[in-house]
């Protein structure tokens, strides 16, 4: 009789958890936010990975004025003295 007591009382217990667990819905809004950035994130390397060679380029070009710059400016002061 004991034994029925305790397997009914250990049934209901899981019962309750498993009822728990399935409407239980206090981390789900986090979850979702980890999804959501996750896939920005996705998207956004996909985007670089295609745009790779025009970011590149930039840098060169950036690199390139501002080597221009400072030759005409060191060419100016050359040309005052």
């Amino acid at each position: 009789m004991v034994n029925l007591n305790f397997v009914s009382l250990k049934s209901k217990f899981f019962s309750l958890k498993l009822d728990m667990l399935i409407f239980d819905e206090s981390g789900q809004s986090s979850a979702e936010l980890i999804l959501l950035i996750g896939g920005m994130i996705v998207i956004v390397l996909i985007a670089m990975s295609f745009y790779k060679s025009y970011i590149l380029s930039i840098g060169d070009e950036i690199s390139s004025n501002e080597l221009n710059n400072i030759n005409k400016s060191i060419e100016s002061i050359h040309s005052k003295f």
